[in-house]
């Protein structure tokens, strides 16, 4: 779940919604300065359903000691952290599954899938606020990650469908770290991040050379990205999301009920050049 606080309580946003944005944002991407992702489709739904395997966990919040919604929120942007408030053994499982249920309809976008956790589990994990029994369960998962990245690295090999450049290291590299270009856009969405950031990698430009991309927030879910990476000039996209009232519940309960009694609304956000 991702958490954006409102003036009497929260927005709340599953991880599923929160990945279809990541996937809106990469279906719009590209310009006479930036490269569009080939092969589209596939890369597009490694983008759009990367976090598919956190539906069944989203249908049933829960609240952390403090009594707030269990969920990314904008003090957690730019960290991988708070492991002490997760069990550590539930979190991979659902890890695991969001890559392999994706890995078995498609290698290609499974792969990027996979990337992205053992991305997020090595360069970005804050180790120190996992305990040393989850240490190891968390170096075994990394290690079944990687001999499962082996296995869909030859599927692709042997993928006939696939274009030669599509099977380059150099190609899946780019697709990676759009999935986390459009990933980290759609988490400062869907928390409503107030601060200057980045979309973490720098990204392929028609030229072979890469760039940096900076947002900047001009309003609340309105930021303006340099440089500009989308053909409109100005472009808009909406979100799902369940606004419960209050800030603490007394229990996971209490804050389930919340989220199952309210309605699905649409959110915005404005992206401007």
């Amino acid at each position: 779940m991702l958490r954006m606080e409102s003036e009497n309580g929260w927005w709340l946003i599953t991880h599923p919604d929160h990945a279809r944005l990541a996937g809106d944002f990469a279906a719009a991407w590209g310009n006479e300065r930036f490269r569009r992702p080939e092969p589209r489709a596939r890369v597009l739904k490694g983008i759009a359903r990367h976090d598919d395997g956190w539906a069944e966990r989203d249908a049933h919040p829960s609240v952390t000691r403090q009594g707030r919604p269990s969920a990314f929120s904008t003090e957690l942007v730019g960290k991988y952290s708070a492991f002490e408030e997760i069990d550590i053994e539930d979190y991979l499982a659902v890890r695991d599954r969001a890559v392999r249920t994706i890995a078995e309809e498609d290698a290609y976008a499974g792969l990027l899938i996979s990337m992205h956790t053992y991305s997020l589990l090595t360069e970005h994990a804050d180790r120190a606020t996992i305990a040393p029994e989850g240490l190891v369960l968390l170096d075994a998962f990394l290690a079944r990650l990687r001999g499962y990245q082996g296995e869909l690295r030859a599927a692709i090999a042997a993928d006939a469908s696939l274009a030669a450049e599509a099977k380059t290291e150099q190609a899946m590299v780019e697709h990676f770290r759009l999935l986390q270009a459009c990933d980290n856009l759609s988490l400062l969405t869907c928390v409503a991040f107030g601060e200057q950031a980045h979309l973490l990698h720098p990204l392929p430009l028609k030229d072979g050379g890469t760039s940096e991309v900076r947002v900047l927030p001009v309003a609340e879910r309105h930021f303006r990205l340099t440089p500009w990476p989308f053909a409109e000039r100005e472009v808009e996209f909406s979100f799902p999301a369940r606004h419960v009232v209050g800030r603490v519940f007394a229990s996971s309960a209490e804050l389930a009920a919340a989220f199952a009694a309210a309605p699905v609304e649409r959110l915005t956000v404005r992206l401007s050049e």
